[in-house]
């Protein structure tokens, strides 16, 4: 198959994270032709890779002469090919050889890395990041990942763990996180951040937490990330004061960022991201707040993600298409 002719093909994307395996075959244009999905078996490196390889067989079977290869995006650290996964938080893989192990299932070219690269590169190619010299993606779920995409090429970094912005440490010996260390900016600023300081304030006073723990029947420690957002989204006082220091936390982080890698846009992803601006206006106003040199020096624009929880298999689709358009893979 010639670099042209892959340019032209459906490719097949998919996206691992700790709950699902999520599936679609992406046309060169980013759209979205057919999608499947299988749960997560998190805790076994086989059943997880099993579910992979029935995503794609149930893809492959309505498109196969169209497909021009495979691109997989996983929750965890990768080396800089992406032939190993490093670590996982959330799923089995501890120095796993995950490209060697799908190659021979598969049988089809491959591109395999973080599902945050993926999404990154799915919004400059496709979304609120198109025609940025550097951009930054960061996602904001149960932690904080992200991707970078300078001069138009995904940077993975020298050994491939490029992005982790949230374990940046801003509180010194603050809240342990799964990492291993304390005060990581993901215990501060994510959908677990929002589910710990609504627990905290409920340990502390349930009267003031009182419209929150009639979510969950009072018991605090059911209090999650997606209840106090839909409280806030509701109007809920308490809830919109826990989301508004989510979201400085997430403007001082960025301010931190740009003053090492001068961004002209960061796209903020993840499920916390639905909540816009309630999120993104208070990370605009630390931002500016915060930047070094504010006031003799353009900051990023923040944006919230156009491609939503899609961004990841469309972007990993699009990479494996452009490694065989360009003979790499």
């Amino acid at each position: 198959m010639t670099g042209r002719d892959a340019a032209g093909l459906a490719a097949l994307g998919i996206d691992i994270g700790g709950t699902k395996v999520a599936g679609g075959v992406v046309a060169p244009d980013g759209t979205i032709l057919a999608t499947a999905r299988r749960a997560t078996p998190g805790a076994s490196v086989g059943d997880t890779e099993d579910a992979i390889a029935a995503v794609v067989e149930q893809l492959v079977a309505g498109h196969d002469g169209e497909l021009v290869g495979v691109g997989i995006g996983a929750a965890g650290w990768f080396d800089r090919t992406g032939d190993t996964v490093l670590f996982s938080p959330h799923l089995a893989w501890r120095n796993s050889s995950l490209r060697q192990d799908l190659a021979a299932r598969l049988e089809r070219p491959l591109w395999v890395g973080n599902d945050a690269d993926a999404a990154a590169w799915a919004e400059y190619r496709y979304g609120a990041a198109r025609g940025a010299d550097l951009a930054l993606m960061i996602t904001l779920g149960t932690g904080i990942g992200g991707g970078i995409v300078l001069d138009g090429r995904l940077r993975r970094g020298s050994h491939g763990v490029a992005g982790e912005w949230g374990h940046m440490r801003v509180v010194p010996d603050g809240r342990l996180c799964p990492c291993g260390n304390r005060g990581c900016w993901e215990q501060y600023a994510s959908g677990t951040a929002l589910a710990q300081t609504a627990r905290e304030v409920a340990g502390t006073s349930r009267a003031a937490a009182g419209r929150l723990l009639e979510r969950v029947d009072g018991d605090a420690d059911r209090l999650t990330g997606e209840d106090v957002a839909r409280a806030a989204a509701e109007g809920d006082a308490l809830a919109l004061e826990l989301v508004t220091d989510v979201g400085e936390w997430l403007g001082q982080g960025i301010a931190d960022l740009a003053a090492i890698l001068d961004p002209e846009v960061v796209v903020i992803g993840g499920g916390v991201s639905m909540l816009g601006e309630m999120v993104l206006g208070p990370a605009r106003d630390r931002l500016e707040r915060a930047l070094p040199g504010r006031g003799f020096r353009p900051g990023p624009r923040i944006v919230v993600a156009e491609l939503g929880p899609q961004a990841g298999l469309v972007g990993a689709a699009d990479l494996v298409r452009k490694e065989v358009t360009e003979g790499t893979a």
